[in-house]
């Protein structure tokens, strides 16, 4: 069964930088989008971005435009998010989704890894 395995998470003062991973256990197919999600205690699950498999085209919610950058590197099957001048708002479990649809909706995607803790400290 194919596993996606989140890293990078940790503790931050606001302000800083975290750069989280999430690799696949096998290559996703062409037609995937893999997108990272966040939950803050007591919330839902929240749309953060997502990035074309193909062609690496990205997508952000608006918290996270000019801020967090996704990547995805083909060689080793892992999609990135670089997070810059993290704000105590942003504490909460990331986690990494595969779907077929640049969607918001956490309903769109249907393989989902363990999630990595983000906490920002003020």
């Amino acid at each position: 069964q194919v596993q996606l395995v989140e890293s990078g998470g940790g503790l931050v003062q606001a302000g800083g930088s975290l750069r989280l991973s999430c690799k696949s256990s096998e290559r996703p197919y062409s037609s995937h989008v893999m997108a990272w999600f966040r939950r803050a205690p007591g919330q839902e699950r929240e749309f953060v971005a997502a990035v074309r498999w193909s062609n690496g085209l990205t997508y952000y919610s608006d918290s996270a435009k000019g801020r967090f950058t996704i990547s995805r590197e083909r060689a080793d099957y892992t999609v990135s998010l670089q997070m810059d001048n993290l704000k105590p708002e942003d504490t909460a479990v990331h986690s990494c989704g595969v779907g077929t649809s640049p969607s918001s909706n956490v309903r769109d995607y249907f393989r989902w890894g363990q999630g990595t803790q983000v906490t920002v400290s003020s």
